[in-house]
């Protein structure tokens, strides 16, 4: 959430801003209703000296034993105009705050301008591209002709958009997960931790999918609960409405959840294989930093996610999204694509975003700075460490070899219990 003094002083900054993300804010209704809360408070602080002032009179009064029932008369009526306006002065801050909740994050600086993913920016490059000597298949083929992957019988069970992994495919995704929570925690110095895959309300509007994103988000009945669309929710959670220590910063922690998301408007998009589906796997990386190095923060979770990769042997590049593809928490974003040469193009693997303090004031989660009385909102990241589910899409698309068989990359095998190709049959 914006900080409201600043969007109150810098209107038309925050509006240019903010429409560079295709996002528009209504200014007109934002400014009448911040002049009429300022006349509401005026009027209410006159009243209030006024009730002061007529209360002295009236104590003056009764000590020398002089009528006061006028003064009274009046008092009384002050008093409900004051209760009158206080009520309206609630309505108004929260018409104001449900204003600010729907008002994505502003852009950090570095951000280049655009409208969509065409208009992102490449940082670099790592690898090459694998060759084929054969026109290579995609993910979908190569792992239902292998016998891992079972869309019939999961849409028998539940519908599209999820998928029985069987066999080989479900030994990888344990391997997966396992191996990139070991990489984070015993090389990255993150700490693991097993949230639950069920949050509040309260939750989801600290990190920014409530309440602009409901569509996107699958709501337990009959209650406030829902299924997270991700472990940033609970893993920044952990410390709304906490104080920090500064030596505590940065906090860095890592969990493996499963994720759940509707995918409201993305009808017709990858409908077969397992892109985009409504339940999938992720490793994800939360960092509670200090304001003044989240930048440096950011970089380290880039090269955190870039590591699996690296170490799986997959070709991939960095982009800077750009205004225009930003999410919604987030001042800046660096996704790596990896290559999927079944498909022939680059695919999203790995967000790792700066929110600054966009959700720490949301969920209020602040620091007490060294030598200070005074706390300050941490700043707060986020990014996939990878999403699992994809990996393996890359795994099954890179190392596909022409007879069916697939390549288990070196660092997995140990995983794999030893397993090094999984062949057809």
């Amino acid at each position: 959430m914006l900080d409201l003094k600043f969007v109150r002083g810098h209107v038309d900054q925050v509006a240019a801003a903010l429409k560079t993300r295709n996002a528009s804010i209504d200014i007109e209704s934002f400014l009448e209703t911040d002049s009429r809360r300022r006349k509401l408070l005026a009027e209410v602080e006159d009243l209030k000296s006024l009730r002061n002032k007529a209360s002295a009179e009236v104590a003056q009064k009764k000590r020398n034993k002089e009528d006061a029932s006028e003064l009274l008369k009046e008092l009384s009526g002050v008093s409900a105009r004051i209760k009158q306006l206080d009520e309206e002065l609630k309505a108004v801050d929260a018409t104001t705050k449900a204003f600010l909740l729907t008002i994505p994050n502003m852009p950090h600086a570095d951000v280049p301008v655009g409208r969509d993913e065409n208009d992102n920016r490449e940082e670099k490059v790592w690898g090459n591209k694998p060759e084929f000597a054969f026109t290579p298949k995609e993910h979908w083929e190569i792992g239902t002709a292998l016998g891992g992957l079972d869309f019939p019988r999961a849409a028998k069970l539940t519908g599209s958009r999820f998928v029985v992994l069987k066999d080989w495919a479900a030994r990888m995704e344990r391997a997966l997960t396992s191996f990139m929570i070991d990489v984070h925690t015993l090389e990255h110095g993150y700490t693991e931790v097993m949230p639950p895959a069920i949050i509040n309300k309260t939750s989801l509007l600290g990190t920014g999918q409530l309440p602009k994103f409901a569509d996107d988000l699958f709501k337990l009945e009959q209650s406030d609960y829902y299924l997270i669309p991700t472990a940033e929710v609970p893993l920044t959670n952990l410390f709304r409405d906490e104080i920090l220590e500064e030596d505590d910063l940065p906090t860095a922690l890592t969990a493996f959840t499963p994720c759940f998301r509707s995918e409201a408007g993305s009808y017709g998009k990858d409908t077969k294989g397992i892109i985009r589906q409504h339940q999938f796997d992720k490793v994800e990386m939360v960092r509670i930093a200090h304001p003044d190095h989240s930048y440096e923060d950011l970089e380290l979770l880039l090269g955190h996610a870039e590591a699996i990769l690296q170490k799986l042997g997959l070709h991939y590049r960095v982009v800077t999204l750009c205004t225009g593809d930003l999410g919604f928490s987030a001042a800046k974003t660096y996704d790596i694509e990896v290559w999927l040469p079944g498909q022939n193009k680059y695919r999203e693997i790995s967000s790792c975003s700066n929110c600054e303090d966009f959700q720490a004031r949301r969920a209020n989660i602040r620091f007490r700075p060294k030598g200070s009385s005074k706390n300050r909102l941490v700043h707060t990241l986020n990014g996939s460490g990878l999403a699992v589910g994809r990996t393996m899409v890359a795994i099954l698309e890179n190392y596909q070899r022409e007879d069916g068989s697939v390549v288990i990359p070196d660092i997995l095998r140990p995983y794999m219990g030893g397993t090094d190709i999984i062949y057809p049959g």
